[in-house]
Protein backbone atom coordinates (compact mmCIF):
# COMPACT_ATOMS: atom_id res chain seq x y z
CA UNK A 1 0.00 0.00 0.00
CA UNK A 2 1.30 3.14 -0.64
CA UNK A 3 2.60 4.59 2.39
CA UNK A 4 3.36 8.95 3.56
CA UNK A 5 5.32 9.54 6.41
CA UNK A 6 4.82 13.09 7.15
CA UNK A 7 5.17 15.78 10.10
CA UNK A 8 3.27 18.44 12.02
CA UNK A 9 4.49 21.67 11.41
CA UNK A 10 6.95 23.30 14.00
CA UNK A 11 5.64 25.76 16.34
CA UNK A 12 8.78 27.67 15.27
CA UNK A 13 8.63 27.24 11.84
CA UNK A 14 8.77 30.92 10.93
CA UNK A 15 12.51 30.72 12.40
CA UNK A 16 13.36 28.31 9.48
CA UNK A 17 16.30 28.04 7.03
CA UNK A 18 16.12 30.35 4.02
CA UNK A 19 18.32 30.77 1.40
CA UNK A 20 16.64 31.96 -1.97
CA UNK A 21 13.69 33.68 -0.48
CA UNK A 22 13.33 36.98 1.54
CA UNK A 23 12.12 36.18 5.24
CA UNK A 24 8.16 37.00 5.51
CA UNK A 25 6.38 36.51 8.82
CA UNK A 26 4.11 33.26 8.41
CA UNK A 27 0.81 32.69 10.38
CA UNK A 28 1.63 29.65 12.27
CA UNK A 29 -1.75 28.61 12.69
CA UNK A 30 -2.87 28.74 8.92
CA UNK A 31 0.31 27.06 8.04
CA UNK A 32 -0.30 23.80 10.11
CA UNK A 33 -3.99 23.95 9.02
CA UNK A 34 -2.67 24.07 5.24
CA UNK A 35 -0.43 20.57 6.24
CA UNK A 36 -3.36 18.92 7.82
CA UNK A 37 -4.82 19.66 4.20
CA UNK A 38 -1.96 18.22 2.24
CA UNK A 39 -2.29 15.02 4.82
CA UNK A 40 -5.60 14.80 3.74
CA UNK A 41 -5.08 15.13 -0.05
CA UNK A 42 -2.81 12.27 0.03
CA UNK A 43 -5.39 10.60 1.69
CA UNK A 44 -7.77 11.15 -0.12
CA UNK A 45 -5.38 10.00 -3.30
CA UNK A 46 -5.18 6.47 -1.93
CA UNK A 47 -1.96 6.93 0.88
CA UNK A 48 -1.76 5.82 4.35
CA UNK A 49 -0.54 8.49 6.20
CA UNK A 50 1.58 8.00 9.26
CA UNK A 51 1.90 11.74 10.49
CA UNK A 52 4.76 12.42 13.03
CA UNK A 53 4.33 14.55 16.27
CA UNK A 54 6.09 18.46 15.63
CA UNK A 55 9.35 19.07 16.71
CA UNK A 56 8.77 22.33 18.48
CA UNK A 57 13.27 22.57 18.51
CA UNK A 58 13.42 21.79 14.88
CA UNK A 59 11.91 24.38 12.73
CA UNK A 60 12.77 22.74 8.90
CA UNK A 61 11.40 19.37 10.53
CA UNK A 62 8.15 19.10 8.80
CA UNK A 63 9.99 19.03 5.69
CA UNK A 64 10.34 15.21 6.04
CA UNK A 65 11.86 14.57 2.87
CA UNK A 66 15.49 16.36 3.38
CA UNK A 67 15.66 13.70 6.20
CA UNK A 68 15.77 10.37 3.56
CA UNK A 69 15.66 8.61 1.02
CA UNK A 70 13.27 5.15 0.52
CA UNK A 71 13.54 3.02 -2.04
CA UNK A 72 11.87 -0.03 -2.49
CA UNK A 73 14.69 -1.93 -1.23
CA UNK A 74 16.42 -0.09 1.40
CA UNK A 75 15.97 3.37 2.89
CA UNK A 76 19.19 5.46 3.01
CA UNK A 77 19.63 8.29 5.96
CA UNK A 78 20.73 11.89 4.20
CA UNK A 79 23.34 13.99 5.59
CA UNK A 80 21.74 17.94 5.70
CA UNK A 81 23.64 20.47 4.39
CA UNK A 82 23.08 22.28 7.61
CA UNK A 83 23.96 21.62 11.54
CA UNK A 84 20.53 23.37 12.29
CA UNK A 85 18.57 20.05 10.25
CA UNK A 86 20.60 16.86 11.46
CA UNK A 87 18.54 16.98 14.61
CA UNK A 88 15.98 15.51 12.25
CA UNK A 89 17.02 12.49 10.98
CA UNK A 90 16.56 9.96 14.59
CA UNK A 91 12.92 10.58 14.44
CA UNK A 92 13.26 9.81 11.16
CA UNK A 93 15.09 6.59 11.39
CA UNK A 94 13.02 5.47 14.01
CA UNK A 95 9.76 5.87 11.71
CA UNK A 96 11.38 4.24 8.91
CA UNK A 97 13.27 1.01 10.94
CA UNK A 98 9.54 -0.56 11.10
CA UNK A 99 9.35 -0.49 6.55
CA UNK A 100 12.88 -0.68 5.49
CA UNK A 101 16.74 -1.66 6.33
CA UNK A 102 18.56 1.59 6.79
CA UNK A 103 21.95 2.77 5.30
CA UNK A 104 23.51 6.33 6.16
CA UNK A 105 25.31 9.20 4.38
CA UNK A 106 28.18 10.35 6.63
CA UNK A 107 30.14 13.34 7.32
CA UNK A 108 31.74 15.33 6.11
CA UNK A 109 29.26 14.21 3.04
CA UNK A 110 26.31 16.84 2.89
CA UNK A 111 22.99 16.12 1.04
CA UNK A 112 18.89 16.45 1.26
CA UNK A 113 16.30 14.28 -0.09
CA UNK A 114 15.02 17.39 -1.58
CA UNK A 115 17.96 16.95 -4.62
CA UNK A 116 17.07 13.82 -5.43
CA UNK A 117 15.06 13.57 -8.51
CA UNK A 118 14.09 9.92 -8.84
CA UNK A 119 12.87 8.39 -12.44
CA UNK A 120 12.84 4.46 -11.84
CA UNK A 121 16.38 3.54 -11.45
CA UNK A 122 17.71 6.44 -12.20
CA UNK A 123 18.80 9.07 -9.51
CA UNK A 124 19.54 12.59 -10.57
CA UNK A 125 21.11 14.22 -7.69
CA UNK A 126 21.64 18.05 -7.32
CA UNK A 127 24.78 19.53 -6.45
CA UNK A 128 23.54 22.65 -4.50
CA UNK A 129 23.90 24.76 -1.04
CA UNK A 130 22.82 21.81 0.74
CA UNK A 131 24.25 18.78 -1.57
CA UNK A 132 27.63 18.23 -2.09
CA UNK A 133 29.90 15.92 -4.26
CA UNK A 134 30.83 13.68 -1.67
CA UNK A 135 27.16 13.22 -0.56
CA UNK A 136 26.36 12.20 -4.19
CA UNK A 137 29.54 10.16 -4.50
CA UNK A 138 28.35 8.08 -1.22
CA UNK A 139 25.00 8.06 -2.62
CA UNK A 140 25.81 6.08 -5.45
CA UNK A 141 28.23 3.65 -3.86
CA UNK A 142 25.55 3.03 -1.32
CA UNK A 143 22.57 2.34 -4.14
CA UNK A 144 25.06 0.57 -6.57
CA UNK A 145 24.60 -2.74 -5.08
CA UNK A 146 20.45 -2.52 -5.52
CA UNK A 147 21.20 -1.53 -9.19
CA UNK A 148 20.71 2.29 -9.03
CA UNK A 149 22.44 4.43 -10.97
CA UNK A 150 23.07 8.45 -9.83
CA UNK A 151 23.90 11.01 -11.77
CA UNK A 152 25.00 14.36 -10.90
CA UNK A 153 23.20 17.59 -11.54
CA UNK A 154 24.53 21.25 -10.75
CA UNK A 155 21.93 23.40 -9.46
CA UNK A 156 22.62 27.30 -9.58
CA UNK A 157 19.40 28.84 -8.81
CA UNK A 158 17.14 27.74 -6.25
CA UNK A 159 17.28 25.80 -2.69
CA UNK A 160 17.34 21.98 -4.41
CA UNK A 161 17.02 20.18 -7.27
CA UNK A 162 13.40 19.38 -7.03
CA UNK A 163 12.71 22.99 -6.07
CA UNK A 164 13.58 23.68 -10.22
CA UNK A 165 12.47 20.23 -11.87
CA UNK A 166 9.95 17.30 -10.71
CA UNK A 167 8.83 13.95 -12.82
CA UNK A 168 5.16 14.11 -13.33
CA UNK A 169 4.84 10.64 -15.41
CA UNK A 170 4.39 9.93 -19.63
CA UNK A 171 8.55 10.56 -19.69
CA UNK A 172 7.69 14.69 -18.86
CA UNK A 173 9.58 17.07 -16.74
CA UNK A 174 8.15 20.26 -15.13
CA UNK A 175 10.56 22.53 -14.90
CA UNK A 176 12.12 25.68 -14.63
CA UNK A 177 15.09 25.54 -16.93
CA UNK A 178 17.21 28.31 -15.88
CA UNK A 179 18.64 26.75 -12.70
CA UNK A 180 19.82 23.54 -13.62
CA UNK A 181 22.20 22.39 -15.84
CA UNK A 182 19.74 20.55 -18.13
CA UNK A 183 22.32 17.94 -20.09
CA UNK A 184 22.23 14.96 -17.46
CA UNK A 185 18.10 15.08 -18.27
CA UNK A 186 18.28 15.06 -21.69
CA UNK A 187 16.18 12.21 -23.63
CA UNK A 188 13.17 13.59 -21.50
CA UNK A 189 9.49 15.88 -22.72
CA UNK A 190 9.72 19.24 -20.95
CA UNK A 191 6.65 21.66 -19.29
CA UNK A 192 8.24 24.70 -19.13
CA UNK A 193 6.77 26.67 -16.06
CA UNK A 194 5.36 30.10 -16.96
CA UNK A 195 7.73 33.25 -16.84
CA UNK A 196 5.92 34.91 -14.42
CA UNK A 197 5.85 31.53 -11.82
CA UNK A 198 9.39 31.05 -11.58
CA UNK A 199 8.88 28.69 -8.87
CA UNK A 200 6.39 26.20 -9.97
CA UNK A 201 8.31 23.77 -10.78
CA UNK A 202 7.49 21.51 -7.72
CA UNK A 203 4.52 19.15 -8.20
CA UNK A 204 4.15 15.81 -6.65
CA UNK A 205 2.24 12.65 -8.67
CA UNK A 206 0.23 10.17 -6.90
CA UNK A 207 -1.64 7.76 -9.21
CA UNK A 208 -1.62 10.08 -12.50
CA UNK A 209 -2.70 12.94 -10.34
CA UNK A 210 -0.95 15.88 -10.32
CA UNK A 211 -0.79 17.46 -6.54
CA UNK A 212 -0.02 21.27 -7.60
CA UNK A 213 0.09 24.96 -5.81
CA UNK A 214 -2.97 26.81 -6.10
CA UNK A 215 -0.29 30.07 -6.20
CA UNK A 216 0.21 28.95 -9.69
CA UNK A 217 -2.86 28.69 -12.09
CA UNK A 218 -0.33 29.99 -15.46
CA UNK A 219 1.41 26.87 -15.42
CA UNK A 220 -1.46 24.67 -13.93
CA UNK A 221 -3.04 25.69 -17.05
CA UNK A 222 0.54 24.40 -19.14
CA UNK A 223 -0.39 21.00 -17.41
CA UNK A 224 -3.94 20.59 -18.04
CA UNK A 225 -3.59 21.86 -21.62
CA UNK A 226 -1.13 18.56 -21.99
CA UNK A 227 -3.53 16.68 -21.04
CA UNK A 228 -2.38 16.01 -17.29
CA UNK A 229 -5.07 15.77 -14.38
CA UNK A 230 -3.99 18.75 -11.86
CA UNK A 231 -5.46 18.61 -8.13
CA UNK A 232 -4.62 22.36 -6.68
CA UNK A 233 -4.10 22.87 -2.81
CA UNK A 234 -3.25 26.04 -1.27
CA UNK A 235 0.29 26.11 0.63
CA UNK A 236 0.91 30.18 0.40
CA UNK A 237 2.14 30.10 4.27
CA UNK A 238 4.17 26.76 4.07
CA UNK A 239 5.83 28.59 0.38
CA UNK A 240 6.79 30.90 2.45
CA UNK A 241 9.53 28.72 4.49
CA UNK A 242 10.21 27.73 0.64
CA UNK A 243 7.96 24.26 0.70
CA UNK A 244 6.96 22.87 -2.30
CA UNK A 245 4.67 19.63 -2.28
CA UNK A 246 7.09 17.09 -2.35
CA UNK A 247 8.99 17.86 0.82
CA UNK A 248 6.83 17.49 2.88
CA UNK A 249 5.94 13.64 3.06
CA UNK A 250 8.42 10.33 2.43
CA UNK A 251 6.08 8.21 -0.20
CA UNK A 252 6.79 4.60 -0.58
CA UNK A 253 5.17 1.13 -0.66
CA UNK A 254 4.50 -1.19 2.28
CA UNK A 255 2.32 -3.73 3.34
Amino acid sequence: MLTAITRKASPRLAACELEFLARRPIDIARAQEQHRAYEALLEKLGARVTSLPAEPDLPDSMFVEDAALVLDEVAVLMSPGTPARRGEVASIEKALAKFRSVERIELPATIEGGDILRIDHRLFAGLSSRTNAEGVRQLAAVLAPYGYEVFPVRVTGCLHLKSAVTFIGRNTLLANRGWFDTAPLAGYDWIDVDPQEPHAANALVIGGIVMFPASFPKTRARLESRGFRVEPLDISELQKAESGLTCSSLLFEAS
